[in-house]
Order: C-alpha cells, then structure tokens, then sequence
C-alpha cells in the first residue's frame, strides 16, 4: 500500500487532493492547522489514516513533521499548504509576510529537501509542489506571494533537471494554477476578478500528471495561455497588468 503526505490538507485543494488519493487507494497522512477538520477527515477516510495538526509558519514545524513520518514509507509528497498577503508592499504587515516566507518558501523547502534524501536513495517517490501562474510573473499588490511562488517554482524546476542527469526514477513536479474557489483569497483580504476553477478538478488533474511525470501542471486553458503570456511579455508590462488584474480584486469594503 502506497502512502502519500498532504500538507494543508484541511481545505480546498489539499482536501481534495486527499479525498482521491484516498479513493485511488492510498493511505495518507494529513497536516494542517484545524485539529477538528482533521479528525473528521480522518474518521471518513479510516483508521490507516494519519494526522499531525501543526502550523508551517512555526520555524520547527517542518522538521517536526518529517520527524512524525519517520517509520512511514511516504511515496508521495504535496506541498500544498499556503496563503497570500494582500496590500502594497510598504503597507502590508511584516509579521504575516514572514509567517507567508516560512509557509510557502521555508516549509516547502525543507521538506522537499528532506524526503527527496530519502526519496533518491530508494530511487523512487514522488513530490509534488503547489506553485501558481504567479510563478511567472512580478506580482504588485500580492507581491510577497507571488515572489514565493517564483521560488517554489524555480526550485522545482532546477531539481527536477538535477535528477534528470542523475538518471533518477524520482519525479519532482509543480502545479501552477491561477484563481481556484478555496479560502485562498478569504485570508488575503480580495474577492475574485475572474470565475475561480473548480478545486476537485485542479486536484485530480495535478495528481495525475504528476503520476505522469510532467514538470509544470498548468490545469486549464487559460491558465496555459496566461503562463505563455508571462514568458513573452515584458517584465515592467507584466507587472503593470498584474497590477491592475490586482487591484480589481480588493474588496470593496477596504
């Protein structure tokens, strides 16, 4: 039996995620920060299922995770867990943006870097990183997490072709959605500026193609143009579309 290891698993698409994985036949281990919604998740998906309620933004957190799996043969990581920081930059509260650097960025990496180890040595396993579209692009109004998702997917993508000419079975992948109907921009303080994507659909799609071992996952044909625009278009323009795009979205009541 294959086990996989989903973080933000309490909503949206880690939630997701878990569900089919579960209904795929995999036993998982689940983290988050709502103890309650993991024990429910728990409950339903059966007793080989485990749990840790721990926040990534605690600067032990990741570690203490890896340390909860040890014994466990994880066959699967997703990085998922994360969130944004609306606002400009000079305005926008440190705390948070630091708490969004230790989620998105610091747990990310240490975690991919301690299963890889583990991962390379069996030469097999797979790891799957939730990044965005905003990994392509400067990021104006969200500029802390769009910075974030750069990184997530930069670091992908160089690990992924270090493997390559390792010749390793170990396949390394990044999702980069664009908008999804989760609690993301709940957290951020904005509302949607385009109809967000379905999450049980972003889910299943990312985990079959990281089963199929591409390198970028971008689940829908917008998303796919969008990047292709990123590639093309100029930093200064890119950053003032983004802007705009930005803008559109603060809630009204800010």
């Amino acid at each position: 039996m294959k086990r996989a290891l989903v973080t933000g698993a309490t909503s949206g698409i880690g939630m997701e995620m878990a569900m089919y994985l579960h209904r795929k036949g995999w036993q998982l281990v689940l983290t988050g920060r709502n103890m309650d919604v993991l024990k429910r998740m728990a409950k339903k998906l059966g007793k080989d299922t485990r749990y840790l309620a721990l926040d990534l933004a605690e600067r032990d957190a990741a570690q203490r995770l890896y340390d909860f799996c040890k014994g466990m043969k994880i066959d699967f990581l997703i990085n998922n867990a994360g969130f944004g920081v609306f606002g400009e930059f000079i305005t926008s509260p440190l705390k948070e943006e630091l708490a969004l650097i230790d989620v998105n960025i610091r747990s990310v990496h240490i975690l991919t870097k301690l299963f890889l180890r583990d991962f390379v040595k069996r030469d097999s396993g797979i790891i799957l990183n939730v990044g965005s579209v905003a990994g392509f692009a400067p990021g104006p109004l969200l500029s802390s997490y769009y910075a974030s998702k750069n990184y997530v997917v930069r670091l992908t993508s160089a690990i992924r072709e270090e493997l390559r000419r390792r010749g390793s079975h170990v396949s390394v992948s990044v999702l980069c959605p664009g908008p999804v109907d989760t609690n993301f921009n709940n957290r951020a303080g904005v509302t949607f500026s385009v109809k967000p994507a379905n999450p049980r659909y972003v889910a299943q799609y990312a985990i079959e193609s990281a089963f199929a071992g591409r390198g970028i996952i971008l689940p829908t044909l917008p998303i796919k143009a969008a990047a292709i625009g990123c590639m093309f278009c100029p930093e200064p323009l890119m950053a003032a579309i983004v802007y705009h795009l930005q803008k559109a979205k603060q809630k009204t009541n800010d």
